[in-house]
C-alpha cells in the first residue's frame, strides 16, 4: 500500500493555484476543514496568492464570524462563488453586493448531486428541481449581482418536459475534513455529524485530475480503520494534514464532541429541555397539530429557524419517537438540533451521504416538510433566499418544497422589533413589527405557488396570529389567534387581501403554558 503524503496546513495552502476550482465539504458549524481554509486565507493575506479562485460547495459553511466560507472573502482571492447557501458568509455577501465577484445561489441538493456527476464524467446534472424558481434561467438563473452575466444553468427539454441542466465543470482542489486517516490515506468521519459530500467531492477532484487534501484530527497505523467506516479511500487522497488543535476539530462550532450526535450512544429524550412559550413555540405548536393526521410511519423534514422548534414540541408532547424526522445533511430519525448545530440530530437511526438524502427528497419520499417563511405574496410564492443586499440563500429549500406533497411554511406574521404577549390563552400585539412578510410581490421566488398548484401540493402558511392555506383560487385565510383583531392585526398588516370564506379561531390550548396533549390526541385518532 502507498504511504500517503503528510504535510502541514501551510504546505497544503501552497498547492492551490490561481484560477483553481475549489470544492469544500462542511455544513454550518460542522465538518469544516478549518485548518486548510485558515491556512489558505493566511497565505493570500501574506502573499496575494492564490487569486481568482472559483469556490463551490453545496451547503452552508460558517457562522458569520470569519470561519467557513468567509476565509475566502478577500478581494482578488475569489473570482466566482457557486454556493447552496449564503446566510453564514456575511463577508462574502459584501463582495457580492459590491460586484467584486461573480456569484450564484443554487439548490443545495442539486449541487450535492452535481459532485457525483462531475466524478462520473457525465455531461452534467439534469433535474426538474428549481423550475419556475429563481434558479430557473428564465427567472434569474441563481445569479446574485450585476457582474454575474453567464447562465450556469440551462433549460433543456426531454420528452417534451422542461429540465434544468448544470454542465460539468472540473474540480481542481478538494478540501475535506475527516476524523482519522491511516498511513495509507483512508479516512473515516466517525466523530463528525455526517459524511456530507466527502466521498463525491474527493471522487470529483480525483477524476478531474485535481488534488484531494484531507484534514484530520489524527493519523493512525495503516489498516487500523474499520473498512466499513471509511468514507474517503486512500486511492482518492493526495495529501493529509494532521490538525489536532481543538479549534480545528470541534464537532460543531460550539461543541468539542457530543457522542449522541454520531450514534456512539443514545440519550434519554426527556433530557432535552423544552423551549419557553413564545411566538416561535406557538407557531411550532400549531404546525405540530398537522402531525396528528399523519401515520406513525410518516417521514418529515424540518428546516432551519422556527421549524426546528417542531422537533422540540413533538418531543415535549411525547410523540417525538412516533415520527421519523430527517435533516438534509443525512440524518434519519432522532431529534434534529438547531442553531450552529443545525444538521445534527440526537439519537439518529441512520446518517446518509447528503446526496443520497436529496435523492430521497427529490423523488417525493417525504410526507411532510416544515420550512421557514420570510416573504409570501398573494400567489403563494415564498422568498427565503434574498432580501435586497442580504443574501440568505436557498439551501435545501427548493429541493424539499418542490417535491413534498404536504408543505408547511412557518414564521412570525411580521418581523423587526415585534413584541407580543401570550397570556390566558390569548395573543396580544404589544408592538407591531416594522417589516411585513405578506407582501404584494416577493423579491426572489424560492418557492413557486403556481408550480405547486400544478403539482397538486397541499400548502399551509402558519404564523403566530393567522393560518393560511393555498387553494386553486388563491391564498385563503383560515384561522386567527384568540385575542387578535382581524382587521388591525392581520389584514392591515398585509400587502394583499386573502380569500376569506370560513375563518376559525386557533385552538386556545396552543396559547397556554402547559402540555397540549398531542400524545392523547394522536392515540384517539
Amino acid at each position: 500500500m502507498k504511504q500517503v503524503k503528510v504535510i502541514t496546513a501551510q504546505e497544503a495552502a501552497l498547492l492551490v493555484k490561481d484560477n483553481d476550482v475549489v470544492a469544500s465539504n462542511g455544513f454550518v458549524g460542522s465538518v469544516q476543514p478549518e485548518a486548510l481554509t485558515s491556512a489558505l486565507e493566511a497565505r493570500f493575506l501574506e502573499t496575494g496568492a492564490p487569486r481568482d479562485l472559483t469556490l463551490i460547495y453545496a451547503a452552508s459553511q460558517g457562522n458569520s464570524d470569519g470561519r467557513g466560507g468567509d476565509h475566502f472573502a478577500h478581494e482578488g482571492m475569489l473570482k466566482k462563488a457557486i454556493l447552496g447557501h449564503w446566510n453564514a458568509v456575511t463577508a462574502l455577501q459584501k463582495l457580492v453586493n459590491a460586484n467584486k465577484i461573480q456569484a450564484y445561489n443554487l439548490p443545495q441538493g442539486t449541487l450535492a448531486q452535481y459532485f457525483r456527476d462531475v466524478a462520473a464524467h457525465r455531461v452534467g446534472t439534469i433535474t426538474h428541481v428549481g423550475l419556475e424558481t429563481f434558479a430557473d434561467p428564465r427567472v434569474s438563473g441563481g445569479r446574485l449581482n450585476d457582474v454575474t452575466t453567464e447562465d450556469f444553468v440551462k433549460v433543456i427539454q426531454i420528452d417534451g418536459k422542461d429540465q434544468l441542466f448544470y454542465p460539468r465543470m472540473d474540480i481542481n482542489v478538494a478540501l475535506i475534513r475527516g476524523t482519522y486517516a491511516d498511513e495509507w490515506g483512508n479516512v473515516v468521519l466517525t466523530k463528525e455529524i455526517a459524511p456530507l459530500d466527502a466521498t463525491s467531492i474527493a471522487q470529483a477532484a480525483h477524476n478531474s485530475g485535481g488534488t484531494v487534501i484531507v484534514q484530520v484530527e489524527k493519523i493512525v497505523k495503516g489498516g487500523m480503520l474499520d473498512p466499513k467506516l471509511v468514507k474517503v479511500p486512500g486511492i482518492y487522497v493526495d495529501y493529509v494534514v494532521e490538525a489536532p488543535e481543538t479549534k480545528f476539530c470541534e464537532q460543531t462550532f460550539d461543541c468539542e464532541y457530543n457522542a449522541a450526535l454520531t450514534g456512539e450512544l443514545t440519550v434519554p429524550l426527556h433530557a432535552l429541555a423544552p423551549v419557553p412559550l413564545n411566538a416561535k413555540k406557538i407557531i411550532a405548536r400549531r404546525a405540530s397539530l398537522l402531525l396528528l393526521d399523519l401515520s406513525s410511519e410518516a417521514i418529515i423534514n424540518l428546516g432551519i429557524g422556527i421549524p426546528e422548534f417542531i422537533a422540540s414540541v413533538a418531543n415535549e408532547e411525547g410523540i417525538g419517537d412516533s415520527l421519523t424526522m430527517t435533516v438534509e445533511v443525512g440524518a434519519v430519525g432522532g431529534v434534529p438540533l438547531g442553531g450552529v448545530r443545525f444538521g445534527a440530530s440526537v439519537n439518529a437511526e441512520a446518517i446518509l451521504d447528503q446526496s443520497s438524502q436529496f435523492d430521497f427528497y427529490d423523488g417525493g419520499g417525504l410526507d411532510l416538510a416544515c420550512l421557514g417563511l420570510a416573504e409570501c405574496d398573494g400567489i403563494g410564492n415564498i422568498n427565503v433566499s434574498k432580501f435586497g443586499p442580504r443574501i440568505a440563500g436557498c439551501g435545501g429549500f427548493v429541493n424539499i418544497t418542490q417535491n413534498t406533497q404536504n408543505v408547511v411554511f412557518c414564521g412570525t406574521f411580521t418581523t423587526g422589533k415585534l413584541k407580543e404577549e401570550i397570556k390566558d390563552g390569548k395573543l396580544t400585539i404589544i408592538q407591531e413589527g416594522s417589516v411585513r412578510k405578506f407582501v404584494p410581490s416577493v423579491d426572489h421566488i424560492t418557492f413557486s405557488g403556481d408550480y405547486a398548484r400544478k403539482q397538486g401540493q397541499h400548502v399551509y402558511y402558519i404564523t403566530e396570529r393567522a393560518v393560511f392555506e393555498m387553494k386553486e383560487d388563491g391564498i385563503h385565510l383560515t384561522e386567527i389567534a384568540p385575542g387578535i383583531d382581524l382587521q388591525k392585526d392581520v389584514l392591515d398588516q398585509m400587502g394583499f387581501t386573502p380569500i376569506m370564506k370560513d375563518i376559525k379561531v386557533m385552538p386556545e390550548f396552543i396559547f397556554k403554558d402547559e402540555l397540549m396533549g398531542l400524545k392523547e390526541m394522536k392515540a384517539n385518532r
